[in-house]
């Protein structure tokens, strides 16, 4: 890639899974950069498992440095234990980049899927395999890295709109 990319990082939050997905963006061409699954250890008590994602996904923006990064919303479960645990582990999620100085923007399931696949109540297969033909390199093992790079291609799509949309709820337009 050029210099002018932009080094995006997506994540697909979850307390037993957290999908990161890396890619470079240099207008409308994407490059696959790197994926994984952060898999904190599900028999530790919940500070212990939030703390080892933090510092995994410290781990990963550390070594891939990107430019911003970009959060899946949560997913509201039928089960508000569930929906408060996930809740937890999405704000460890914006914690890391924040703390590293990245502006971290946050996109819904329905967007991500449409903008991959084109429809919003899209399959995991069917993105996993439009993130195959978007990012030919790619070759996520888990479905949380392949929803993470789909988060990551959203927000290349989508970033001028985010940036706006910031500055107005900031206040600088």
């Amino acid at each position: 890639m050029d210099q002018n990319a932009i080094r995006i990082l997506g994540l697909d939050p979850g307390l037993r899974r957290t999908g990161w997905g890396i890619i470079e963006a240099a207008g409308s061409r994407l490059a696959f950069v790197a994926c994984g699954t952060i898999l904190p250890p599900e028999s530790a008590p919940m500070g212990e498992r939030l703390a080892n994602l933090h510092r995994q996904l410290l781990g990963v923006l550390e070594q891939f440095s990107p430019h911003e990064a970009a959060v899946e919303e949560t997913f509201v479960n039928m089960n508000p234990a569930s929906t408060l645990k996930l809740g937890q582990a999405r704000g460890v999620v914006m914690l890391a980049p924040a703390q590293m100085g990245l502006s971290v923007a946050e996109y819904a399931p329905l967007l991500v899927k449409k903008s991959v696949v084109g429809a919003g109540r899209a399959e995991k297969a069917q993105v996993r395999m439009m993130i195959g033909i978007l990012l030919p390199r790619a070759a996520p093992q888990t479905d949380d890295a392949a929803d993470a790079l789909a988060v990551a291609v959203t927000h290349a799509h989508h970033r001028g709109a985010a940036a706006r949309a910031r500055a107005v709820h900031e206040g600088r337009i």
